[in-house]
């Protein structure tokens, strides 16, 4: 898959460092992954949500943060949408974002 933009990840990673390597591993894992639906996301990543929009919410570093990410399965691209802390996820639509 195409993950953009991994920016935002290490933006947020150089506030929350304990974040980093977590989110590496998923950028990795993503990047190395062919999904065709949110079913094979789900044999992956147990915890993933899906919401509308062809969002998926994944849990970072056991629920501390929460990533969203807005994926065209046609085009294999992931556009990252959103992370941030549960509190922080709490207070967004993240079917909007």
């Amino acid at each position: 898959m195409r993950v953009i933009a991994i920016k935002t990840l290490k933006d947020f990673w150089e506030t929350h460092a304990d974040a980093e390597q977590p989110l590496k591993a998923w950028f990795h894992e993503a990047k190395a992954a062919d999904w065709k639906s949110f079913q094979n996301i789900k044999s992956r990543f147990n915890s993933a949500d899906v919401i509308p929009g062809n969002r998926v919410v994944f849990d970072v570093k056991g629920n501390r943060y929460r990533l969203i990410v807005q994926i065209h399965y046609n085009t294999g691209i992931v556009f990252i949408r959103f992370i941030g802390t549960h509190a922080e996820y709490n207070k967004i639509n993240a079917a909007t974002i």
